[in-house]
């Protein structure tokens, strides 16, 4: 059978695009790729990239008040929403054009609008074009999850906070993942007042549980109302704001509510009914350690596979699909030991193991340090550094690295080589500390805090 592709991608995501881009461009196969919104998906539209840009502009007034006391005479103005959010606007313009670009440098067709799947090798779009496909990839990714609460539709997602017409002086964040908790750090850095609600018993589940208190014993020394335990009931239009009407008995009023309360695989009509494909509980498409279905000719990378929820992660298993169905290079990604940063302020740094699952494992060694950093110690300051080490006591591996510290994103790219490797604490021990610096500290801790 002749196919009008090779390949057909549907979503052009991180994902999507890194596959489209290297099975064409590398190895010469025909692809088409259709995106019915932006090009770029969630992480550089409406997710990591104006995020991180957000959490840049919101870290300001501490670093003009921290100037102040270096000696600098400098008075921080009023924040102009209007015109970061043009600017930022502007470069999200950009960088979609960058991706247009690279798509159509390698040769990729791309179709602006919706497609649906119709069969095994067969796709059709919103226009009514029909296209068969050797393969087919999906890449449609995630899309935020609001609980079915009366008031549901007075809230926003972070789908829609980088578009606000102005900033709020008054914001509810429901949920406490790394998504609520950063937005609840940019908010209140650029000037608002914040509250989080969470109706679990500590923000960032799944991470290290020292290293979550701190992080949140941070925001709250902020001046962020962290109410764990807490979930919102309802919603009310009233006329100062939005009420919450909440399980801990009280209502309080807000001008803006964000729900941050997960994220689901945006498969709704996308038509997988016709390849008799069985989901996942929350709508996730299972795929092997190649990303392929139970349907042969169709495969799925990203957050839509419910693996692990990254742009770093979508971007390596696109590429490896891409290797191994046409370049005739099998290859799996690993996905037990990725680093991940969460840009709160103060930011945290996670690779490997917690505690928590390596004592479950295995007898452990816990090497942990708290201290105030120079910088801030010298501006009177009274922010406190976390740097936290996981070691096995059989094998003298560090099982996981977590550091809770001002670019802590940045510290953990780094030891996830190290920990990668395999290194041993006394690998840690033998590297020379650089000084004066935050990181020196990873390598300083001689004796462990505890046994587990």
């Amino acid at each position: 059978m002749a196919f009008d592709y090779d390949l057909f991608v549907i979503g052009g995501g991180s994902g999507g695009v890194r596959a489209a881009r290297i099975a064409s461009g590398e190895y010469g196969a025909r692809v088409g790729l259709a995106e019915e919104s932006r090009m770029g998906g969630t992480c550089v539209i409406r997710g990591c990239v104006p995020k991180k840009l957000m959490v840049f502009a919101s870290a300001f007034p501490e670093a003009i008040a921290e100037a102040r006391e270096y000696g600098w005479d400098v008075t921080p103005g009023p924040f102009d929403w209007t015109a970061f959010r043009n600017k930022l606007e502007a470069e999200l313009d950009r960088l979609e054009g960058a991706y247009r670009t690279t798509l159509k440098n390698a040769g990729v067709t791309v179709h602006d609008e919706r497609a649906v799947v119709t069969g095994p090798h067969q796709v059709r779009l919103a226009s009514g074009a029909e296209f068969t496909a050797r393969h087919i990839l999906i890449a449609v990714g995630g899309w935020p999850f609001v609980p079915d609460i009366p008031g549901k539709e007075l809230a926003i997602t972070s789908n829609e906070i980088f578009h606000l017409t102005a900033l709020p002086k008054r914001a509810l964040v429901v949920g406490g993942g790394y998504i609520a908790s950063e937005f609840a750090c940019i908010l209140h850095g650029l000037g608002v007042e914040v509250c989080q609600y969470y109706r679990g018993a500590q923000i960032l589940r799944g991470f290290d549980e020292e290293a979550r208190g701190h992080v949140a014993n941070a925001m709250q020394a902020r001046g962020i109302q962290i109410h764990c335990g807490t979930d919102v009931m309802r919603l009310e239009k009233t006329p100062e704001g939005i009420r919450a009407v909440s399980t801990d008995g009280t209502d309080r009023e807000f001008d803006l509510v964000l729900y941050a309360t997960g994220r689901r695989p945006n498969i709704a009509g996308l038509g997988l009914e016709a390849l008799g494909l069985e989901l996942g509980r929350h709508g996730e498409i299972p795929v092997d350690r190649y990303s392929q279905t139970a349907v042969p000719s169709v495969y799925a990378v990203g957050d839509v596979t419910g693996r692990v929820n990254l742009t770093p992660v979508a971007i390596r298993e696109g590429h490896a699909f891409a290797d191994t169905v046409f370049g005739a290079k099998p290859t799996t990604f690993d996905h037990e030991l990725i680093a991940s940063a969460v840009f709160t302020q103060p930011e945290f740094g996670s690779v490997g193991l917690s505690e928590e699952a390596a004592r479950e494992q295995e007898p452990i060694e816990v090497y942990a340090t708290a201290f105030r950093p120079m910088k801030t110690l010298f501006a009177g300051k009274p922010d406190r550094v976390m740097m936290k080490l996981i070691v096995s006591q059989a094998t003298r591996k560090v099982l996981g690295c977590h550091i809770v510290a001002p670019e802590a994103g940045e510290m953990i790219q780094l030891a996830a080589i190290a920990i990668g490797m395999g290194a041993t604490k006394e690998d840690f021990d033998r590297t020379c500390a650089v000084h004066p610096t935050m990181a020196e500290e990873l390598v300083t801790m001689r004796k462990p805090t505890r046994t587990a």
